[in-house]
């Protein structure tokens, strides 16, 4: 009973702890190619990621067994729904950090990543438009999830089927992440400001420009302008952000902390990108200071993560 009872509260937005630790995956692989070091840390923490992952979805599916209307709710509450997407993105990363290692699982998990995502991109667009619960002060930045995920496709994608069939993902992310941009500034400038929750979840605006950087990249074959003008408006975007540091340190901990992650590992893994495409030393000075505070950030929400847990599981 008490495992029921703990499932029921068991979050979908969990699933963005796996994206922050492959971000890391990510980020350490480049970290180690740039030094010229054997890939054991960045495989070791692999595949604890695909466990946490298989861990993690094995309890959702036990929730979606055991307490269906739990996980109604959250699909039909305007923000949560959001959230389903980040397990599809979950194995198309997943995917991409197996590229080298082994590229049979990985177009096995990218295929299967790839059409469940798209199935739920055209699932949630189609709520969004018939709706009409939906306001606009429920719209935050994990709106971008569901259709600017499709832009981190690419990245595996155009190793394991055709550049034509990949660029129909990448312009389904790059276009809607035009479009929800907007529609963001809108809300944030002439309405409410965000929740103390949801406030975390700004650091999502980085995201879509800096896997759009590195998704291009792999399509053109090469750094181009459009390059730098993705990858430099999400490295101005993180500097916005942290000009805001005292808005964030005053926020009481939640799940949502975990939006910090992948953003943050996103503009460190384009700025390895940047650096191994141009040669420039200064992408090079860049990158390690962005991987070690994104290292730090990850050790801090893990003790708070399971800080939590533990004194849930206490009371």
């Amino acid at each position: 009973m008490k495992t029921k009872l703990t499932l029921q509260y068991l979050p979908i937005s969990c699933f963005s702890v796996i994206l922050g630790l492959s971000g890391l995956v990510f980020a350490l692989q480049n970290c180690e190619e740039i030094l010229q070091m054997n890939r054991n840390i960045s495989s070791g923490l692999l595949y604890a990621v695909i466990l946490l992952f298989f861990y993690l979805s094995g309890l959702y599916f036990m929730k979606i067994l055991h307490h269906r209307s739990a996980v109604l709710e959250e699909i039909n509450h305007p923000v949560l729904l959001n959230f389903f997407p980040a397990f599809t993105i979950n194995l198309v990363l997943i995917s991409t950090a197996l590229l080298e290692i082994n590229p049979t699982i990985s177009k096995v998990l990218w295929s299967t990543g790839t059409s469940l995502h798209f199935l739920l991109t055209l699932t949630i667009l189609s709520v969004w438009t018939r709706r009409t619960n939906i306001k606009l002060s429920h719209f935050n930045p994990s709106w971008f999830i569901p259709v600017v995920g499709n832009i981190i496709i690419p990245i595996a994608g155009a190793r394991h089927f055709s550049l034509e069939f990949i660029w129909f993902f990448f312009s389904i992310g790059i276009f809607f992440w035009f479009a929800l941009f907007t529609i963001f500034l809108y809300r944030i400038f002439f309405h409410a400001p965000l929740s103390e929750q949801i406030t975390p979840t700004l650091f999502i605006l980085i995201a879509p420009p800096a896997v759009g950087s590195v998704s291009y990249t792999v399509l053109n074959g090469g750094i181009d302008n459009f390059t730098r003008l993705l990858y430099f408006f999400a490295l101005f975007m993180l500097i916005l952000l942290l000009t805001q540091i005292d808005l964030f340190l005053k926020l009481k901990f939640f799940m949502s902390w975990w939006a910090y992650t992948f953003p943050l590992a996103a503009v460190t893994l384009a700025t390895a990108m940047m650096y191994k495409q141009s040669g420039h030393v200064f992408y090079k000075i860049l990158f390690f200071p962005l991987l070690g505070f994104l290292v730090l950030v990850i050790i801090l929400l893990v003790y708070l993560t399971l800080r939590a847990l533990f004194n849930s599981s206490s009371s």
